[in-house]
């Protein structure tokens, strides 16, 4: 581990209070490491190709028309203005959960996620916009590269839901993001996803549809992943659920193949549409992992 991933990993993170202080901090250190801008659209379509110029991008040149003819052409598209990007954040109740060897809750590290990637798209003069959303859209913010459109995503990702006990409705978040989202673009969608995993991938279906370039950033504690519990536990149910008393070392197995089983049908279901998948940690260092899942998106788009 490099000593910037090393200085932004959840322990560290969880000491500095502010929001925005930790997400810049984080920021800087990714941005510091990066050669060019790491977080691009690739919803635009090929339309024609035209011949390279003095001071073209060098990106665009097509190698493959290169080396068939010995003479530089661009690829061009249909739409090649700025990016839009629409982060929508659960901050419903079970996204509040912290297992007991995780310095951040869920939604703490959600939180430092979307507004790390506000920043780094605001950074790359694009455009971002934030819905909150638990049972019901709560807070949203459209698309804007304006210099105050940062500290304006940060405050309302300071404001707890409504109501506190709320369960998410991904469907029907989904649902509504797509009818207000009017160009396409680049969406995030930050949660834990817990629920119907079919219901979830039939409502992706609805912006794969709209050909938004979707992004899902599947954010889990650990001991929901492993089930790190090794003695009798009373489990607190969240969003209206009854408690419930168990031994875990009847259930462990059983739940861990479930979870294993969830996270796979998401992941296979939101990649057969074409859409990228990162399976989140909270006890995982950020700049790791925003870094990792910048160098695939980087990779994919050259």
């Amino acid at each position: 581990m490099n000593a910037s991933a090393k200085y932004f990993d959840p322990d560290t993170l969880a000491r500095i209070q502010p929001l925005g202080l930790r997400a810049r901090s984080l920021v800087e250190g990714l941005i510091a490491g990066q050669h060019r801008s790491p977080l691009k659209g690739r919803s635009i379509e090929f339309a024609q190709h035209r011949e390279y110029t003095p001071g073209d991008d060098t990106r665009q040149v097509d190698w493959k028309v290169y080396a068939r003819s010995d003479k530089f052409y661009l690829k061009q598209f249909e739409d090649e203005t700025n990016l839009q990007c629409t982060l929508l954040l659960d901050i419903s109740q079970s996204m509040s959960f912290r297992g007991p060897h995780s310095p951040l809750s869920k939604l703490e590290y959600a939180q430092l996620v979307a507004a790390s990637l506000g920043s780094l798209i605001l950074a790359q003069q694009d455009a971002v916009g934030l819905g909150t959303f638990t049972n019901d859209m709560e807070t949203w913010l459209v698309p804007s590269a304006s210099p105050t459109r940062w500290d304006d995503i940060v405050h309302a990702l300071d404001c707890p839901a409504k109501d506190g006990t709320a369960r998410s409705n991904i469907p029907q978040a989904l649902t509504l993001a797509a009818s207000r989202v009017k160009r396409r673009g680049l969406i995030v969608l930050i949660s834990d996803l817990l629920g119907d995993a079919n219901q979830t991938l039939s409502a992706l279906k609805l912006l794969n549809f709209q050909r938004h370039d979707v992004l899902v950033l599947h954010t889990l504690d650990r001991s929901e992943v492993d089930f790190q519990f090794d003695r009798a536990t009373r489990f607190i149910g969240l969003e209206g659920l009854p408690s419930i008393a168990a031994d875990p070392r009847l259930i462990g197995s059983a739940y861990r193949k479930a979870m294993q089983s969830f996270i796979h049908t998401l992941q296979s279901g939101a990649q057969q549409m074409g859409m990228e998948y990162h399976l989140l940690v909270t006890d995982e260092s950020l700049a790791v992992a925003l870094a990792h899942m910048l160098a695939r998106r980087r990779k994919a788009t050259i």
